[in-house]
């Protein structure tokens, strides 16, 4: 059953495109699957939940899909007829209840791939589901994907130093975490890829939930990654505006001023502790484009050329050519 749901989750992304592949293959193929571990991920062995798809959506030409219900976290490869070399793993929000397949993966990512950029979709556990240390999953996860990435860059064609990672909403939490904490340890060395850096070359965060602190943060993203009563320790070890470095990688972060579901407050503090740190640092709040326009709910407002000002930055970072 589980090899069955991870089936259907590919061909889900790719829109029917059956393909097969797994992680340190010769050549990275447009579809390949790539589990993030060799076997069950730490923390969620004894597990047996199933993934699931579920259609919101009525109209079969417009998808809307969530997945939940992951032990087994993988990344779907979206590979551009001519590969620039930069990567960019991209993982959909859902407040850490699901994962948002459609809006917030599998369109940017075709957008970005016909680019030049490689880009990986992202599934990740989530942390309410039952997995050991639920607080840590997502970042596990975050940073198996970089380094498996980096690990094998040299044979997907990809410079190992212009590996990016965008996050949006509860994701952009764990981008925003990853890049404060890449170099924690959250779990034992499984294989040679994890001898290697999880620092992401840059980031892009998409009305991103950061802090934890009460009143600030997504009360569901907050539960779900903390329960439902966390300590005072525990929101300043989550919140990650609280451990950016000076080597946090260079970062854009994007939102809409009428977020009603996660302040703007959350995205601002992580620009601000980023400049602190004096690490270069660029954030555009639209006025108008609520929380999730992603691409699909930009049509006729301002906020629509964000996929363009992503690339624009990305030229800027000298993050692809």
């Amino acid at each position: 059953m589980k090899a069955l749901c991870r089936h259907i989750l590919r061909l889900a992304l790719l829109g029917g495109l059956c393909v097969t592949g797994f992680a340190q293959a010769a050549a990275l193929r447009d579809g390949q699957q790539i589990p993030l571990w060799p076997g069950s991920a730490p923390g969620s062995e004894k597990l047996t939940i199933q993934a699931t798809i579920t259609e919101r959506s009525k109209n079969p030409y417009n998808p809307d899909r969530i997945i939940q219900g992951i032990t087994k976290p993988d990344m779907i490869a979206f590979v551009p007829e001519k590969p620039n070399g930069t990567a960019l793993i991209a993982a959909p929000g859902g407040a850490y209840l699901r994962e948002v397949l459609d809006k917030e993966a599998v369109e940017i990512a075709r957008l970005y791939a016909a680019q030049g950029i490689t880009v990986f979709v992202l599934t990740y556990r989530l942390p309410g589901e039952g997995h050991a240390q639920r607080s840590d999953v997502t970042l596990k996860d975050a940073q198996r994907a970089v380094r498996l990435v980096r690990a094998n860059a040299k044979d997907w064609g990809l410079d190992p130093a212009r590996i990016g990672f965008m996050g949006f909403s509860a994701a952009g939490h764990m981008a925003a975490l990853l890049g404060a904490k890449f170099d924690s340890t959250v779990y034992p060395a499984v294989d040679g890829s994890d001898k290697l850096s999880a620092r992401p070359d840059f980031l892009m965060l998409l009305y991103p939930v950061v802090s934890m602190e009460a009143g600030v943060s997504h009360a569901d993203t907050r539960k779900a990654l903390l329960g439902p009563e966390p300590t005072r320790a525990q929101e300043e070890a989550y919140s990650a505006d609280r451990h950016v470095t000076k080597a946090s990688p260079p970062t854009l972060l994007i939102l809409a001023d009428d977020d009603a579901d996660v302040p703007t407050e959350n995205a601002i503090r992580y620009y601000q502790a980023l400049k602190r740190a004096g690490v270069p640092a660029e954030m555009h709040i639209f006025a108008q484009g609520k929380h999730g326009f992603s691409v699909k709910f930009t049509k006729g407002l301002p906020v629509a050329v964000w996929p363009e000002t992503g690339l624009t930055w990305i030229r800027a970072m000298k993050m692809m050519p």
